[in-house]
């Protein structure tokens, strides 16, 4: 590849929205469209394996290997931060859970914006665009579309009993979480094909790979964004130890996601004007938001061991119980090696004071001290919870002009009070619901954090040593109105003062979705199609 080597739209990451992009935008025959992934082919074994998560995140073939800042509201623990590095990007590795978030959520995108676009009116077509549910096409959901949404293929007594406990304790069940309210407690729906991951490069890229005008590039890490007079004209890649320009006639699109692109910006002089002339970056374009408005859920693991009920530990830790695993995913595609991270879900008030469902529970049929770590010998089920909205917010800024090197990453979780009071209401929450006579008969001794922990101070305290990052990060290049100087897009994801470069991805996102962040990336991806499509007929 030479300098002078050009192309209609350059898309940087094959991720989660990258992939969706390449392929909406290179169904016109006349737009020539490159796709740059820094990472490799998904073409390792563990990614399509449900429950090879656990191969991939921490393995360099498949995660960039972040981790956070010492960070004071986890009493300076710092955090693993996986990010996909390979086709397919976060959905390669991630927990395959399909959720949308609230409809209150792109309400307040739209109030945010200006712009009555990102209502959930508006959205939930764009939802359905690319959808496969598994109930088929109705007026909420999609058919026959690339992204599939299936049921899980197991079943676990403990978290039918826990179900039946949120139940007692006031929760109703549903068996729809994507309807706009999730409130409720049920399986969650994932994004599997008959018992194996389905990623975005599986759903989107391979199809569109064969169209002449569509070249993909793994191995190719995007330096910085090159600009000409105000406007992107392409970039610049490192490429087998190589430094070498392609450009874009129309637009380059930014799909790093919530840590790559704000990165990238940054390296390319576009950003706060302090950090960038801190690190010698000659200042292309003052966007003090850049790397702003970090947000994440925190999730608290509160493990409670039982008798008398299988659960993941005792299964997993003989070697019938691996044989029997093994045996039933090879034949069936189905049990523990099926297993999306968490199984059953619950969103639900953290007190009676909230207005809307502000917590998610992911709860699983299994514990251990930390991800990595080996399951605990005795049998036990974890009911993670996390603060669905909020009011934290943290950074991503470059540590140096290289762009091999990993940005800061400093969520400041639990660093309001509203957010300490929630982490310590939703342990006392889920202490209730583990009281519930639906689980008497496991009898639930909570093994973490423990009951000698009552007051709020102890439970935030104890939040910050027991809390991990459920790998949900954006809004690091949010989307605002035309008069928010802190906002880096317009609505339409256009960078603000940069002709000709978009962004499309998590990043976007002026707050946080209610829940797993990956169908909204999508949905997002879907909407800036269209935009870039419009945007090259005028």
């Amino acid at each position: 590849m030479d300098a002078a080597e050009t192309f209609d739209i350059v898309i940087v990451g094959a991720g989660t929205a990258g992939c969706l992009l390449a392929n909406r935008l290179s169904a016109d025959p006349a737009c020539r469209v490159l796709l740059l992934e820094a990472g490799g082919r998904d073409n390792y074994a563990w990614i399509h394996i449900p429950v090879g998560y656990l191969y991939c995140i921490g393995n360099p073939r498949t995660d960039w290997l972040y981790f956070t800042e010492p960070d004071p509201g986890l009493n300076g623990r710092r955090l693993r931060y996986p990010r996909g590095k390979v086709l397919g990007g976060c959905s390669s590795i991630n927990g395959m859970i399909y959720m949308r978030g609230q409809a209150r959520d792109y309400e307040a995108w739209a109030a945010a914006t200006g712009d009555d676009s990102w209502r959930w009116d508006a959205v939930l077509p764009l939802f359905k665009r690319h959808e496969d549910h598994w109930r088929g096409a109705d007026a909420l959901h999609g058919g026959g579309a690339e992204w599939r949404v299936e049921q899980q293929r197991l079943r676990w007594d403990i978290l039918d009993a826990f179900a039946a406990a949120a139940r007692e304790a006031g929760i109703p069940a549903t068996d729809d979480f994507n309807r706009g309210d999730n409130e409720g407690v049920g399986y969650f729906e994932v994004n599997q094909r008959r018992g194996v991951r389905w990623n975005a490069s599986k759903a989107f890229l391979r199809p569109a790979k064969v169209r002449p005008n569509l070249v993909v590039r793994t191995g190719a890490q995007v330096a910085r964004v090159l600009l000409e007079a105000g406007r992107a004209v392409g970039v610049e890649l490192l490429e087998g130890g190589h430094r070498h320009a392609v450009r874009a006639t129309r637009e380059v699109v930014l799909s790093a996601g919530a840590v790559g692109t704000p990165q990238l910006l940054q390296l390319s002089g576009i950003g706060p004007g302090a950090l960038l002339q801190r690190h010698g970056i000659p200042v292309q374009h003052l966007l003090p938001g850049v790397g702003e408005n970090l947000q994440d859920h925190l999730q608290i693991r509160a493990v409670f061991g039982v008798e008398g009920v299988p659960t993941l530990n005792t299964l997993a830790n003989s070697w019938w119980g691996k044989a029997r695993i093994a045996a039933e995913y090879a034949l069936k595609r189905s049990g523990p090696m099926s297993m999306a991270p968490s199984q059953l879900g619950c969103f639900t008030r953290s007190s009676a004071a909230m207005r809307w469902p502000n917590i998610e529970y992911h709860v699983q049929p299994l514990s251990l001290d930390a991800f990595g770590e080996p399951l605990h010998g005795f049998d036990a089920f974890t009911a993670s919870v996390c603060n669905l909205n909020p009011t934290a917010r943290g950074t991503v800024q470059i540590r140096s002009p290289r762009p091999e090197d990993a940005p800061a990453i400093l969520a400041n979780y639990l660093s309001t009070p509203e957010d300490r009071q929630v982490a310590a209401d939703s342990l006392r929450l889920t202490r209730r619901i583990a009281a519930m006579p639906a689980l008497a008969k496991y009898r639930p001794r909570e093994v973490k954090p423990g009951l000698q922990f009552q007051s709020d101070d102890e439970l935030a305290r104890l939040a910050g040593d027991i809390g991990t990052t459920i790998f949900h990060p954006v809004g690091t290049c949010r989307m605002g109105r035309a008069d928010d100087e802190a906002a880096v897009t317009d609505p339409q994801l256009r960078v603000r003062g940069i002709a000709g470069l978009r962004i499309a991805d998590a990043s976007v996102m002026p707050g946080i979705t209610s829940g797993n962040t990956n169908a909204p990336t999508l949905m997002i991806a879907e909407r800036a199609a269209a935009l870039i499509a419009a945007a090259g007929k005028s």
